[in-house]
Protein backbone atom coordinates (compact mmCIF):
# COMPACT_ATOMS: atom_id res chain seq x y z
CA UNK A 1 0.00 0.00 0.00
CA UNK A 2 1.74 3.19 -1.15
CA UNK A 3 -0.08 6.48 0.73
CA UNK A 4 0.62 9.97 -1.43
CA UNK A 5 -0.53 13.37 -0.21
CA UNK A 6 -1.14 15.53 -2.43
CA UNK A 7 -0.51 19.11 -1.76
CA UNK A 8 -2.81 22.71 -2.36
CA UNK A 9 -0.33 25.23 -1.61
CA UNK A 10 -2.60 28.41 0.01
CA UNK A 11 -5.96 26.29 0.39
CA UNK A 12 -5.33 24.08 3.37
CA UNK A 13 -2.30 25.07 5.71
CA UNK A 14 -1.11 23.21 9.32
CA UNK A 15 -0.42 25.12 12.07
CA UNK A 16 -0.39 24.79 16.22
CA UNK A 17 -3.96 25.06 18.12
CA UNK A 18 -5.34 26.28 21.69
CA UNK A 19 -7.32 23.98 23.30
CA UNK A 20 -10.97 24.89 23.83
CA UNK A 21 -12.24 26.07 27.35
CA UNK A 22 -14.63 23.11 27.53
CA UNK A 23 -13.33 19.88 26.49
CA UNK A 24 -15.93 18.38 23.72
CA UNK A 25 -18.16 15.68 23.67
CA UNK A 26 -17.25 12.26 21.85
CA UNK A 27 -20.71 10.56 20.69
CA UNK A 28 -20.52 6.97 19.19
CA UNK A 29 -24.08 5.82 17.36
CA UNK A 30 -24.16 1.81 18.30
CA UNK A 31 -25.89 -0.71 15.78
CA UNK A 32 -24.07 -3.70 17.00
CA UNK A 33 -24.34 -6.66 18.68
CA UNK A 34 -24.61 -6.99 22.54
CA UNK A 35 -21.90 -8.99 22.93
CA UNK A 36 -19.25 -6.57 21.44
CA UNK A 37 -20.15 -3.51 23.22
CA UNK A 38 -18.41 -4.47 26.52
CA UNK A 39 -15.07 -4.97 24.14
CA UNK A 40 -14.88 -0.54 23.46
CA UNK A 41 -13.29 1.60 25.43
CA UNK A 42 -16.17 3.62 26.77
CA UNK A 43 -14.10 5.20 28.96
CA UNK A 44 -13.54 7.90 25.82
CA UNK A 45 -16.84 8.73 25.09
CA UNK A 46 -19.47 10.61 26.66
CA UNK A 47 -22.16 9.34 24.78
CA UNK A 48 -23.31 6.28 23.30
CA UNK A 49 -26.76 5.71 21.68
CA UNK A 50 -28.84 3.10 20.79
CA UNK A 51 -29.55 2.72 17.17
CA UNK A 52 -32.41 2.57 16.57
CA UNK A 53 -35.69 2.11 18.34
CA UNK A 54 -38.77 2.49 15.89
CA UNK A 55 -42.50 3.77 16.30
CA UNK A 56 -45.02 0.90 17.58
CA UNK A 57 -48.70 3.22 16.50
CA UNK A 58 -48.07 6.76 17.99
CA UNK A 59 -45.58 5.17 20.96
CA UNK A 60 -41.57 4.46 20.58
CA UNK A 61 -40.73 0.86 21.62
CA UNK A 62 -37.78 -0.90 21.38
CA UNK A 63 -37.61 -3.40 18.60
CA UNK A 64 -37.36 -6.95 20.28
CA UNK A 65 -35.77 -8.81 23.86
CA UNK A 66 -32.27 -8.80 22.17
CA UNK A 67 -32.47 -4.66 21.84
CA UNK A 68 -33.55 -4.38 25.30
CA UNK A 69 -30.52 -6.28 26.17
CA UNK A 70 -28.31 -4.33 24.30
CA UNK A 71 -29.70 -1.30 25.96
CA UNK A 72 -29.65 -2.92 29.22
CA UNK A 73 -25.56 -3.73 29.01
CA UNK A 74 -24.95 -0.16 27.57
CA UNK A 75 -26.29 1.38 31.18
CA UNK A 76 -24.03 -1.44 33.07
CA UNK A 77 -21.32 0.21 30.89
CA UNK A 78 -21.54 3.27 33.42
CA UNK A 79 -19.87 1.14 36.14
CA UNK A 80 -16.42 1.74 33.86
CA UNK A 81 -17.35 5.59 32.78
CA UNK A 82 -19.99 7.13 35.23
CA UNK A 83 -20.45 9.84 33.39
CA UNK A 84 -21.38 8.15 30.15
CA UNK A 85 -25.01 9.07 28.65
CA UNK A 86 -26.79 6.00 27.11
CA UNK A 87 -29.38 7.62 24.71
CA UNK A 88 -32.52 6.02 22.35
CA UNK A 89 -32.65 7.15 18.93
CA UNK A 90 -35.38 7.10 16.76
CA UNK A 91 -35.35 5.89 13.21
CA UNK A 92 -32.64 5.71 10.97
CA UNK A 93 -32.37 5.54 7.14
CA UNK A 94 -35.39 3.35 6.45
CA UNK A 95 -36.99 3.68 10.28
CA UNK A 96 -39.42 6.75 10.30
CA UNK A 97 -41.81 5.25 7.68
CA UNK A 98 -45.13 6.78 9.89
CA UNK A 99 -42.44 9.77 11.21
CA UNK A 100 -44.14 12.18 8.91
CA UNK A 101 -48.07 10.87 9.92
CA UNK A 102 -47.65 10.28 13.52
CA UNK A 103 -45.93 13.43 13.91
CA UNK A 104 -48.61 15.37 11.84
CA UNK A 105 -51.12 15.60 14.71
CA UNK A 106 -51.29 16.87 18.55
CA UNK A 107 -52.54 13.19 19.64
CA UNK A 108 -49.78 11.68 17.84
CA UNK A 109 -46.53 13.84 19.15
CA UNK A 110 -48.19 14.10 22.80
CA UNK A 111 -48.60 10.26 22.68
CA UNK A 112 -45.38 9.63 21.20
CA UNK A 113 -43.51 12.25 23.97
CA UNK A 114 -45.06 10.54 26.71
CA UNK A 115 -43.55 7.27 25.29
CA UNK A 116 -40.15 8.54 25.30
CA UNK A 117 -40.61 9.86 29.08
CA UNK A 118 -41.93 6.20 30.11
CA UNK A 119 -38.96 4.59 28.05
CA UNK A 120 -36.33 6.19 29.31
CA UNK A 121 -37.63 6.21 32.49
CA UNK A 122 -37.98 2.63 32.67
CA UNK A 123 -34.13 1.59 30.75
CA UNK A 124 -32.67 4.34 32.90
CA UNK A 125 -31.31 6.18 29.84
CA UNK A 126 -30.96 9.52 29.49
CA UNK A 127 -32.81 10.53 26.69
CA UNK A 128 -33.63 10.74 23.07
CA UNK A 129 -31.19 11.29 19.98
CA UNK A 130 -34.13 11.96 16.74
CA UNK A 131 -33.05 10.77 13.43
CA UNK A 132 -36.19 11.66 10.89
CA UNK A 133 -34.89 11.41 7.24
CA UNK A 134 -36.05 13.75 6.66
CA UNK A 135 -38.47 16.24 7.57
CA UNK A 136 -40.69 18.19 4.89
CA UNK A 137 -37.95 16.57 1.94
CA UNK A 138 -37.47 13.18 0.27
CA UNK A 139 -35.25 10.67 2.15
CA UNK A 140 -36.01 7.06 2.01
CA UNK A 141 -37.50 5.86 -0.89
CA UNK A 142 -41.94 5.56 -0.30
CA UNK A 143 -41.81 7.05 3.04
CA UNK A 144 -44.34 9.88 3.53
CA UNK A 145 -42.77 13.75 3.73
CA UNK A 146 -44.89 16.89 3.39
CA UNK A 147 -43.97 20.66 3.79
CA UNK A 148 -45.77 20.75 6.92
CA UNK A 149 -42.78 17.84 8.79
CA UNK A 150 -40.70 21.29 9.64
CA UNK A 151 -43.29 22.78 11.74
CA UNK A 152 -44.70 19.88 12.69
CA UNK A 153 -40.81 18.84 13.87
CA UNK A 154 -40.70 21.80 15.76
CA UNK A 155 -43.95 20.71 17.50
CA UNK A 156 -42.58 17.57 18.51
CA UNK A 157 -39.29 18.59 20.26
CA UNK A 158 -41.80 21.31 21.74
CA UNK A 159 -43.54 18.50 23.42
CA UNK A 160 -40.78 16.53 23.88
CA UNK A 161 -39.31 18.73 26.40
CA UNK A 162 -42.18 19.57 28.02
CA UNK A 163 -42.72 15.69 29.07
CA UNK A 164 -38.95 15.16 29.73
CA UNK A 165 -37.79 18.53 31.65
CA UNK A 166 -34.19 19.20 32.18
CA UNK A 167 -33.70 15.36 33.65
CA UNK A 168 -33.02 13.90 29.71
CA UNK A 169 -31.15 15.11 27.00
CA UNK A 170 -33.13 15.75 23.38
CA UNK A 171 -30.60 15.61 20.52
CA UNK A 172 -31.20 15.15 16.36
CA UNK A 173 -29.63 14.32 13.67
CA UNK A 174 -29.13 16.35 10.82
CA UNK A 175 -28.37 15.56 7.19
CA UNK A 176 -25.13 17.45 6.39
CA UNK A 177 -26.31 18.38 2.83
CA UNK A 178 -27.50 22.20 2.07
CA UNK A 179 -31.01 21.13 0.67
CA UNK A 180 -31.84 19.68 4.22
CA UNK A 181 -30.62 22.38 5.99
CA UNK A 182 -32.19 24.73 3.94
CA UNK A 183 -35.99 23.16 4.14
CA UNK A 184 -35.95 20.67 7.47
CA UNK A 185 -36.03 22.09 10.38
CA UNK A 186 -36.73 25.52 12.06
CA UNK A 187 -33.66 26.58 13.42
CA UNK A 188 -34.20 29.04 15.59
CA UNK A 189 -37.32 27.51 17.11
CA UNK A 190 -36.09 24.19 17.68
CA UNK A 191 -32.22 24.83 18.94
CA UNK A 192 -33.19 26.47 22.33
CA UNK A 193 -34.62 23.49 23.30
CA UNK A 194 -32.33 20.71 22.20
CA UNK A 195 -28.91 19.67 23.85
CA UNK A 196 -27.46 19.54 20.43
CA UNK A 197 -27.56 18.85 16.51
CA UNK A 198 -25.70 15.55 15.05
CA UNK A 199 -24.87 16.84 11.98
CA UNK A 200 -24.20 14.07 9.45
CA UNK A 201 -21.39 14.97 7.96
CA UNK A 202 -21.00 11.53 6.08
CA UNK A 203 -22.64 9.98 2.92
CA UNK A 204 -22.21 13.37 0.94
CA UNK A 205 -21.06 11.06 -1.36
CA UNK A 206 -23.71 7.52 -0.88
CA UNK A 207 -24.80 4.55 -2.79
CA UNK A 208 -26.82 6.47 -4.90
CA UNK A 209 -24.45 8.86 -6.15
CA UNK A 210 -23.03 8.28 -9.47
CA UNK A 211 -19.92 10.40 -9.23
CA UNK A 212 -16.86 9.63 -7.07
CA UNK A 213 -15.95 12.40 -4.46
CA UNK A 214 -15.37 12.29 -0.88
CA UNK A 215 -18.24 10.99 1.18
CA UNK A 216 -16.87 12.84 4.73
CA UNK A 217 -14.61 15.47 3.27
CA UNK A 218 -14.16 18.22 5.91
CA UNK A 219 -13.56 21.28 3.76
CA UNK A 220 -15.36 21.80 -0.10
CA UNK A 221 -13.83 21.73 -3.17
CA UNK A 222 -14.08 23.58 -6.65
CA UNK A 223 -15.56 20.07 -7.48
CA UNK A 224 -17.76 19.12 -4.41
CA UNK A 225 -19.16 22.12 -2.52
CA UNK A 226 -20.81 20.33 0.62
CA UNK A 227 -18.42 19.16 3.06
CA UNK A 228 -18.59 19.50 6.78
CA UNK A 229 -17.24 22.39 6.89
CA UNK A 230 -19.97 23.82 4.35
CA UNK A 231 -22.90 22.31 6.63
CA UNK A 232 -21.46 24.07 9.66
CA UNK A 233 -20.92 27.73 8.27
CA UNK A 234 -24.50 27.37 7.22
CA UNK A 235 -25.56 26.29 10.70
CA UNK A 236 -24.13 29.36 11.99
CA UNK A 237 -25.53 31.41 9.49
CA UNK A 238 -28.95 30.61 10.83
CA UNK A 239 -28.14 30.96 14.24
CA UNK A 240 -26.96 27.90 15.66
CA UNK A 241 -25.22 28.04 18.45
CA UNK A 242 -21.78 26.61 17.46
CA UNK A 243 -21.61 25.18 20.76
CA UNK A 244 -24.55 23.12 19.81
CA UNK A 245 -23.15 21.77 16.63
CA UNK A 246 -21.46 18.03 16.62
CA UNK A 247 -20.13 17.18 13.28
CA UNK A 248 -19.75 13.43 12.12
CA UNK A 249 -17.00 11.13 11.18
CA UNK A 250 -17.05 7.83 9.51
CA UNK A 251 -16.00 4.34 10.75
CA UNK A 252 -16.41 2.90 6.98
CA UNK A 253 -15.70 3.34 3.28
CA UNK A 254 -18.22 3.52 -0.02
CA UNK A 255 -16.47 1.71 -2.98
CA UNK A 256 -17.06 2.47 -6.46
CA UNK A 257 -16.38 1.33 -9.86
CA UNK A 258 -14.67 3.98 -12.16
CA UNK A 259 -14.46 3.67 -16.00
CA UNK A 260 -12.39 6.54 -16.59
CA UNK A 261 -8.69 6.62 -13.77
CA UNK A 262 -8.27 10.24 -14.28
CA UNK A 263 -6.89 11.51 -11.02
CA UNK A 264 -7.18 8.31 -9.49
CA UNK A 265 -11.13 7.87 -9.92
CA UNK A 266 -11.83 10.75 -8.15
CA UNK A 267 -14.49 13.19 -9.18
CA UNK A 268 -15.15 10.24 -11.76
CA UNK A 269 -18.41 8.73 -13.50
CA UNK A 270 -19.09 6.03 -11.59
CA UNK A 271 -21.14 2.94 -9.71
CA UNK A 272 -21.56 2.27 -6.09
CA UNK A 273 -20.02 -1.53 -5.38
CA UNK A 274 -20.14 -2.03 -1.54
CA UNK A 275 -19.54 -0.30 2.10
CA UNK A 276 -16.64 -1.10 4.07
CA UNK A 277 -16.25 -1.18 7.53
CA UNK A 278 -13.21 0.17 9.33
CA UNK A 279 -12.52 -2.42 11.62
CA UNK A 280 -12.20 -4.84 8.50
CA UNK A 281 -9.89 -2.17 5.84
CA UNK A 282 -6.62 -4.88 6.51
CA UNK A 283 -8.81 -6.98 5.08
CA UNK A 284 -9.38 -4.43 1.90
CA UNK A 285 -8.58 -1.19 1.60
CA UNK A 286 -5.25 -1.74 3.64
CA UNK A 287 -3.96 -4.25 1.02
CA UNK A 288 -0.90 -3.38 -1.13
CA UNK A 289 -3.18 -3.09 -4.45
CA UNK A 290 -5.26 -0.10 -3.29
CA UNK A 291 -3.28 3.48 -2.93
CA UNK A 292 -3.94 5.83 -0.41
CA UNK A 293 -4.22 9.72 -1.07
CA UNK A 294 -4.72 12.42 1.46
CA UNK A 295 -6.43 15.17 -0.37
CA UNK A 296 -4.89 18.25 1.65
CA UNK A 297 -7.74 20.72 0.08
CA UNK A 298 -10.56 18.34 1.29
CA UNK A 299 -8.69 17.12 4.43
CA UNK A 300 -10.10 13.77 2.93
CA UNK A 301 -8.92 10.41 2.35
CA UNK A 302 -9.73 8.30 -0.64
CA UNK A 303 -7.90 5.44 -2.21
CA UNK A 304 -7.53 3.96 -5.56
CA UNK A 305 -6.90 -0.06 -7.00
CA UNK A 306 -6.17 0.18 -10.51
CA UNK A 307 -5.71 -2.64 -11.19
CA UNK A 308 -9.80 -3.37 -10.25
CA UNK A 309 -10.62 -0.13 -11.56
CA UNK A 310 -12.07 1.03 -8.11
CA UNK A 311 -12.18 4.33 -5.66
CA UNK A 312 -12.56 4.33 -2.09
CA UNK A 313 -13.70 7.02 0.18
CA UNK A 314 -13.46 7.16 4.06
CA UNK A 315 -12.31 8.79 7.19
CA UNK A 316 -8.94 7.61 8.35
CA UNK A 317 -6.32 8.43 11.26
CA UNK A 318 -5.55 11.78 9.37
CA UNK A 319 -8.91 12.71 8.60
CA UNK A 320 -10.57 12.25 11.68
CA UNK A 321 -7.51 14.28 13.64
CA UNK A 322 -8.42 16.67 11.49
CA UNK A 323 -12.12 16.86 12.69
CA UNK A 324 -11.25 16.47 16.06
CA UNK A 325 -9.41 19.63 15.84
CA UNK A 326 -12.00 21.50 13.87
CA UNK A 327 -14.45 21.43 16.88
CA UNK A 328 -11.73 22.43 19.37
CA UNK A 329 -10.85 25.45 16.60
CA UNK A 330 -14.42 26.33 16.54
CA UNK A 331 -15.73 25.64 19.70
CA UNK A 332 -18.25 23.15 18.72
CA UNK A 333 -20.24 20.73 21.23
CA UNK A 334 -18.62 17.94 19.67
CA UNK A 335 -17.57 14.96 17.25
CA UNK A 336 -20.02 11.83 17.27
CA UNK A 337 -19.11 9.29 13.88
CA UNK A 338 -21.52 5.96 12.92
CA UNK A 339 -21.05 3.78 14.21
CA UNK A 340 -19.20 2.17 17.09
CA UNK A 341 -19.19 -1.61 15.83
CA UNK A 342 -17.44 -0.46 12.63
CA UNK A 343 -14.12 0.57 15.01
CA UNK A 344 -11.70 -1.87 16.19
CA UNK A 345 -11.66 -2.38 19.81
CA UNK A 346 -8.30 -0.55 20.61
CA UNK A 347 -5.80 1.95 18.53
CA UNK A 348 -8.75 2.63 16.01
CA UNK A 349 -10.06 5.94 15.15
CA UNK A 350 -12.04 6.29 18.41
CA UNK A 351 -8.53 6.44 19.95
CA UNK A 352 -7.13 9.11 17.50
CA UNK A 353 -10.24 11.63 18.24
CA UNK A 354 -9.11 10.69 21.91
CA UNK A 355 -5.79 11.52 21.67
CA UNK A 356 -6.44 14.54 19.39
CA UNK A 357 -8.91 15.80 22.33
CA UNK A 358 -5.93 15.44 25.09
CA UNK A 359 -3.66 18.01 23.19
CA UNK A 360 -4.70 18.86 19.52
CA UNK A 361 -1.68 18.90 17.29
CA UNK A 362 -2.72 20.82 14.13
CA UNK A 363 -5.17 23.63 12.93
CA UNK A 364 -6.30 22.94 9.44
CA UNK A 365 -8.07 26.27 8.21
CA UNK A 366 -9.55 26.69 4.91
CA UNK A 367 -8.93 29.89 2.79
Amino acid sequence: MKIIITLCIGLASFFPSTAQKNKPLVIAYYAGRTSMIDSFEVEKLSHIIYSFCHLKGNRLEVDNDAAKRTIERMIKLKSRNPALKIMLSLGGWGGCERCSPVFSTDAGRQEFALSVKELNDQLKTDGIDLDWEYPAIEGFPGHAFMPADKQNFTDLVVRLRKELGSKHEISFAAGGFNKFIDSSIEWQKVMPLVDRVNLMSYDLINGGSTETGHHTALFSTPQQSESTDNGVKRLLAVGVAANKIVIGAAMYARVFAVADTTGKGLYQKAKFLRYVPYRTFENNIDKPDWEKIFDTMAMAMFAFNASEKQFATFDDELSVAAKTNYVVEKGLNGIMFWQLAEDRYRDGLLEIIFQSLQKPAIQTKAK
